[in-house]
């Protein structure tokens, strides 16, 4: 068989550049040796606080999206035909009520693109989810001053319907064939009434939501603190809701649910300061659950593998990257944290430029970067920056943009990335300027 320069040359190319990198790299080097030890901890970090609680039951929803949902109702809400005022607002809507991080986003937004959401609204989600998170808002007044948690909200709100419409705009004609494509398919006769799917899906996206409920801190009080501290009951009584679902619409026998409820509650009261152990047992059953039912439960979880497979390698990816580069809060990788605040100080075009283009690089588990602004705040952080970094932060990371090419292309994905930091960057030029 004969070496074929267009395959097997880039398959060289890429054996080529990895011995080089491993030759060549000074692993001897401290701050090198940091920098890789950061990347694992990240990594580690990620999979123990996200994947189990953030990621499995966010791709268990987007392969319910991907099966469940008729296409007619998507294109009904969030389709080109769909009116704008209502496609971006339950676009926004969706998305704060999720306040997941930008990382969890992604297979819900692969599943609601995926089943003809426009381009437009589609993009309003995969913006609105991580950026509009209520909490995240209130602390950052609380913390960094109501200036910085005024404009926070308003601007994260206005860039979700703001880039959404321009992302539509842009793609406009590929836009208009794609929906045309899709409003061509035959139309899905629902096997279960439209107040049956809200209840199953409200359920699943209760189970997401108070799982991954976070620490409010001290500054916070009232009903977030109170929220945190039932956590877990509130989790399990969402989790009781949606075995009755599949029990009573969803074709699930009652002794495989038997199986799955009464193992998990032991673990639950034996290990009540382990709850992720009954949450995992939980999740491993769903998965048997699904991929032993019925046909249409076969397909959901058949859904649910495809999104796994095609995001967590990349994110993992991206997260071993990210922290290689930056490493984690208070911690360094390869590029120094100093330098980070140094080219932050001020108000001016570059300060607010660089902070949008960290921000986005930059991996931001959910309430992580109101710390870390707090530190670069003292270190000369100006305000304009500050607010750049919040408003391309959270919405993206390196992790982030990797799986978007995989779902939209490299031109659009540079296109959403591209409005995201330069919309950030002007905004922190604003407010920075009128607040000196």
């Amino acid at each position: 068989m004969s070496f074929d320069w267009r395959d097997d040359g880039k398959k060289l190319a890429w054996i080529a550049a990895i011995f080089a990198a491993f030759y060549f790299t000074p692993f001897d080097h401290p701050r090198v040796a940091g920098a890789v030890q950061e990347s694992v901890a990240l990594a580690a970090w990620y999979a123990r606080e996200h994947v189990l609680l953030c990621l499995v039951p966010a791709f268990f929803i987007a392969g319910a999206i991907a099966v469940f949902v008729s296409q007619a109702a998507v294109m009904k809400y969030l389709g080109g035909g769909a009116k704008r005022w209502v496609a971006y607002t339950v676009a926004s809507m969706s998305g704060t009520i999720l306040a997941v991080c930008s990382c969890t986003v992604l297979p819900l937004f692969g599943g609601i693109y995926k089943r003809g959401a426009g381009l437009g609204p589609a993009s309003a989600f995969l913006y609105s989810g991580p950026a509009i998170n209520v909490l995240a808002i209130v602390m950052t007044a609380r913390v960094l001053g109501w200036e910085l948690g005024v404009a926070r909200a308003i601007g994260a709100i206005l860039f979700a319907v703001v880039i959404g419409l321009l992302m539509a705009f842009i793609f406009r004609k590929e836009e208009r064939e794609r929906q045309a494509a899709t409003m061509a398919m035959p139309e899905e006769q629902p096997k279960r009434k439209l107040w049956q799917e809200v209840l199953f899906f409200a359920a699943m996206v209760g189970v997401l939501v108070f799982a991954n409920w976070g620490a409010p801190g001290e500054e916070a009080g009232g009903v977030w603190v109170a929220i945190h501290a039932w956590k877990w009951l509130i989790t399990s009584v969402f989790a009781i809701a949606f075995t009755g679902v599949l029990l009573a619409w969803f074709e699930v026998r009652w002794w495989k649910a038997l199986v799955a409820v009464v193992p998990t509650l032991l673990l639950a009261l034996l290990l009540p300061s382990h709850p992720v152990v009954p949450f995992a047992f939980a999740a491993i059953a769903l998965a048997v659950i699904t991929a032993t039912g019925s046909d249409e439960n076969k397909d959901w979880f058949d859904a649910s593998w495809g999104f796994a497979k095609q995001i967590m390698p990349l994110l993992f990816a991206g997260v071993l990257i990210a922290g290689l580069l930056l490493g984690r809060p208070d911690h360094e990788g390869l590029i120094p944290s100093g330098w980070v605040a140094s080219m932050v100080g001020g108000n001016g075009i570059g300060a607010n430029l660089f902070a949008s283009v960290a921000g986005a690089f930059m991996y931001f588990a959910t309430l992580t970067e109101i710390p870390i602004l707090e530190g670069l705040i003292g270190a000369g952080m100006g305000k304009g920056p500050a607010l750049a970094l919040l408003l391309a932060g959270p919405a993206l990371s390196l992790p982030n943009m990797l799986v978007i090419n995989t779902i939209l292309g490299f031109k659009k994905t540079a296109t959403f990335v591209g409005l995201v930091i330069v919309m950030a960057a002007i905004s922190g030029l604003i407010f920075g300027a009128t607040t000196g």
